[in-house]
């Protein structure tokens, strides 16, 4: 390795944490030394200083010991008869150089709050703030959850610009056609990657993956919060266990550095830190190279990569593999669309969204009714009609296969709104018939018409469910009277299905399934998922295990034979809690399904919602992943997932999914002992959103088990967000929980 290199990163390293303490020390002169200092909306303090070395910052005062951490790893500065191996010391002097970037974040957010656009997935250009500054803990959980599931296989952090404004726009198609994150900071040139993605309209955000982090190479810092938190929301590492933090990310978050334009010293020292998490340094400049492994899986800084290489090369570099979707249409395709939006100004055309019927409905068939490949538009497509124009639309999937049951119908139904959100230029909202397409003015321009949804689904349906169909044919009506008689149709399956679904109980079957998708992060989780408790993450039921199961023998979705009943209030039987120690290898030989204080069942940091006793009001809260506010518990969403994420049995915590709340066995083992499934009757507070959403099945619940106004007895954050304010509510109401015997014994 050069000892040019070393020498640019240690003089990097210096000058950053100089730079920083006069920083420091100029706050001090201007604030309180207990001025609070936080990234928005995170248990998390500041992240990288957090997870590497334990210490929590919150005010002006505690930072003076992380700053003293980073002068402290400082090396001597390189001589000219050195002649020791360099990458050791290059390796501290860039964490030097991180830890004092995370301070020197910290510090502007102190001096200028309203920077950065917390707390939000888009830039706020009414207001004139293009940056987003760092994630919070709702963006981080809704999406790191796609880096569990593999639908995010990494991401790119990208500082500087490109030569041009094209050159930066093909970069960043390209990361996103392979489903990659781009995470943005620092300019050259006075100019950004994204102010060049601005200059030609594209959208930036979390929505498209394409995130503007900051102006300056210390915003870079933000790429390493975001991933150091995983490992510790996800993956269940502690905070200042260094080694693993540093090793999770090396082997289970594959991201990278593009440095495009001059690199200095301060850039030099970013790129020796992030060598440290294993993530190699790619530069279309003439800078030292350091190409012997040793960090990362291959070279840690490769120098003079052409721009219509630089992704190539850096998915190789990482050890990434990746694919592209080719499917013959005439726009991009990939999941990095699925959040763009098709603003007004954007539009043009729509169809649904409560100004036409749009419906969608997946049926089988049998072998001979169907054409394999066949797509067919009757009525109208988008070159018949004019900027502005709406239609009525039914999407009519057929399939047929010698292994398809009925059963996986709404498994692959559930499937059109991802995959139509996949094309670049189309958005799509709400499914079955409440769905919406809107579609985009630069679709349009590149040839985009209702075909080519047809041409997606049919590709896409063969490509993740080959196992399991032979056959797939779709039919587009766009003529009023066709979607009305597909309605019709529709309507009618969907509700054989939703009885078919909630009829089902957990004693009908001796066979439920386990989920371990998510031990990619959380290598103790073991999800099971039986008829009456749908999987934590809210994304997978028993049918959709079983099918999963049908499609891929060896994947995530395993049969678990219950064998015999070991409790059979609680929810525990012989075959699971063998299962769960052979998966979970050895760390949890058994847990319960039904409750959640006597042994509960595992929890990740992909649910959706988290349950927490509440032993004074005798009763059980619950808050979903949306809600940024406090709770009854003293915890936020953020903090509880911290506390009993990452594979951990926590009595009194319960990871869960929205829907399993008004599931029958919900907390049957906690509930009314004379009741038989009236676990529900232990909810005492959940966020108001949380309880809209849920009403009308809350409601049929409640007036199932004698207690009509359930809705209305349950509190919410109008009410208070204190037991105290909880209690008097409930005794107000006359909840049922005041009268049960106490959940803790």
């Amino acid at each position: 390795m050069s000892k040019l290199v070393a020498f640019a990163a240690i003089q990097g390293g210096y000058k950053v944490v100089s730079t920083v303490e006069g920083e420091y020390r100029n706050a001090l002169e201007s604030f309180n030394a207990d001025t609070k200092v936080e990234f928005p909306n995170t248990g998390y303090f500041l992240p990288v200083i957090y997870s590497l070395t334990g210490m929590k910052v919150e005010t002006l005062e505690d930072l003076k010991a992380p700053l003293e951490f980073a002068r402290k790893l400082l090396p001597p500065h390189i001589k000219g008869k050195h002649n020791l191996p360099y990458l050791g010391p290059l390796l501290d002097a860039g964490m030097a150089a991180i830890i004092a970037y995370e301070i020197q974040e910290a510090l502007r957010i102190v001096k200028e709050p309203d920077f950065y656009c917390a707390s939000m997935e888009e830039p706020d250009f009414e207001n004139g703030k293009k940056w987003v500054g760092p994630a919070d803990d709702i963006i981080l959980r809704k999406r790191g959850v796609e880096f569990v599931d593999g639908s995010a296989p990494g991401f790119a952090a990208i500082v500087g610009s490109a030569p041009t404004a094209e050159i930066a726009k093909n970069i960043v198609e390209e990361y996103q056609k392979r489903n990659l994150y781009i995470f943005c900071a620092a300019q050259h040139n006075g100019t950004s990657v994204i102010d060049q993605l601005i200059e030609l309209d594209v959208q930036v955000g979390w929505g498209t993956r394409i995130v503007p982090f900051g102006p300056d190479i210390s915003s870079a810092v933000f790429a390493l919060g975001f991933a150091n938190r995983a490992a510790m929301s996800f993956g269940g590492v502690q905070p200042g266990d260094y080694k693993r933090i540093l090793k999770y990310n090396k082997d289970r978050i594959f991201a990278f550095v593009n440095a495009l334009g001059d690199i200095g010293t301060e850039w030099g020292a970013a790129a020796a830190g992030c060598v440290n998490w294993g993530f190699p340094t790619l530069a279309d400049t003439d800078i030292p190279e350091i190409l012997p492994t040793g960090i990362c899986t291959y070279e840690h800084v490769v120098a003079n990569v052409a721009h219509d290489e630089i992704v190539q090369r850096s998915v190789e570099v990482r050890g990434l593999k990746v694919t592209v979707a080719d499917i013959k249409i005439p726009c991009a395709f990939g999941p990095a669309y699925e959040g763009e939006r098709v603003r007004g100004k954007d539009l043009h055309s729509q169809m649904g969204g409560g100004k036409t019927q749009c419906t969608e409905l997946v049926k089988s068939a049998e072998m001979k009714e169907i054409e394999d490949g066949k797509v067919e538009v009757i009525g109208k497509d988008i070159p018949d009609l004019n900027e502005g124009d709406t239609l009525p639309l039914g999407i009519f999937v057929q399939v047929a296969g010698r292994e398809f049951q009925p059963d996986f119908e709404p498994i692959l139904e559930r499937q059109i709104h991802h995959l139509v959100n996949y094309i670049q230029g189309v958005m799509h909202i709400g499914q079955r018939d409440i769905a919406w397409v809107r579609v985009g003015k630069a679709a349009v321009e590149k040839g985009f018409t209702l075909k080519d949804i047809g041409v997606v689904l049919h590709a896409k349906l063969h490509q993740d469910f080959g196992k399991i169909l032979d056959k797939v044919q779709v039919t587009l009506y766009t003529n009023k009277e066709d979607v009305d008689k597909l309605t019709a149709e529709a309507r009618a399956a969907y509700k054989t299905r939703d009885e078919r679904v909630d009829k089902m109980r957990d004693e009908d079957v001796e066979t439920y399934y386990s989920c371990t998708l998510c031990q990619s992060f959380a290598p103790n989780h073991v999800c099971s998922v039986s008829p009456e408790r749908t999987g934590l993450c809210g994304a997978y039921n028993w049918m959709d295990c079983k099918a999963s199961f049908e499609i891929n023998p060896t994947g995530p979705n395993q049969p678990i034979e219950k064998g015999e009943c070991v409790d059979e209030r609680l929810g525990q039987w012989k075959g699971v809690n063998e299962f769960v120690s052979k998966a979970s290898r050895g760390a949890v030989d058994h847990y319960n399904f039904y409750s959640i204080v006597i042994d509960p069942m595992t929890t990740c940091g992909c649910c959706e919602c988290i349950a927490a006793v509440l032993p004074g009001c005798n009763g059980v809260m619950t808050v979903n992943r949306e809600f940024p506010g406090e709770t009854p518990c003293g915890m936020k969403f953020t903090t509880l997932a911290g506390v009993m994420g990452g594979g951990a049995c926590s009595p009194g915590f319960l990871g869960h999914s929205k829907y399993n709340v008004t599931q029958k066995k919900f907390l049957r083992g906690d509930g009314p002992k004379d009741v038989e499934e009236g676990g529900i009757l232990r909810m005492v507070w959940m966020p108001k959103m949380l309880k809209d959403e849920l009403k009308e099945r809350i409601d049929e619940r409640g007036k199932a088990l004698g207690y009509p106004d359930l809705y209305d007895m349950i509190a919410d954050e109008t009410v208070g967000t204190t037991e105290e304010e909880v209690m008097a509510y409930l005794k107000e109401k006359g909840h049922p929980a005041l009268s049960m015997a106490p959940i803790v014994g």
